[in-house]
């Protein structure tokens, strides 16, 4: 006969079983690192030693992010882990120094149109 209290060694941190504030550590994200879905996340290059003592979670985003760099809402889709939660855990990573969070470029101010129609025309008077 099972014990109630004999928990499953299968089951994993993520499980629906646990809630997400255990996987934070019941931390939320701090405002000064609202990270954007299209910010770019790679590994410092110096984490090995220190990678191993983080959770699962953790450990999988620096896994996903060793050898190149990802999009925060591209390490949310690969994890299974909502979008606020991973930028919560990649703020923990970014104190810890083991990322490095590249911001996405700043949208183009609107251009001169005259500029730029006249560079069109120029580059059609080279093609002609």
């Amino acid at each position: 006969m099972s014990d109630a209290h004999d928990s499953d060694p299968e089951v994993e941190l993520t499980s629906a079983l646990v809630p997400f504030f255990v996987i934070t550590n019941g931390r939320a994200l701090p405002p000064d690192q609202q990270y954007e879905r299209t910010a770019l996340v790679t590994a410092h290059m110096d984490t090995a030693a220190t990678a191993r003592t983080l959770a699962p979670e953790e450990q999988a985003i620096m896994d996903l992010v060793a050898n190149r760099m990802l999009a925060v809402a591209e390490i949310a889709g690969r994890t299974h882990l909502p979008l606020g939660i991973v930028r919560i855990l990649l703020a923990q990573l970014e104190e810890s120094g083991l990322v490095l969070v590249r911001k996405p470029a700043p949208r183009a101010d609107n251009k001169d149109r005259e500029l730029l129609s006249a560079v069109l025309e120029g580059l059609k008077n080279i093609g002609a």
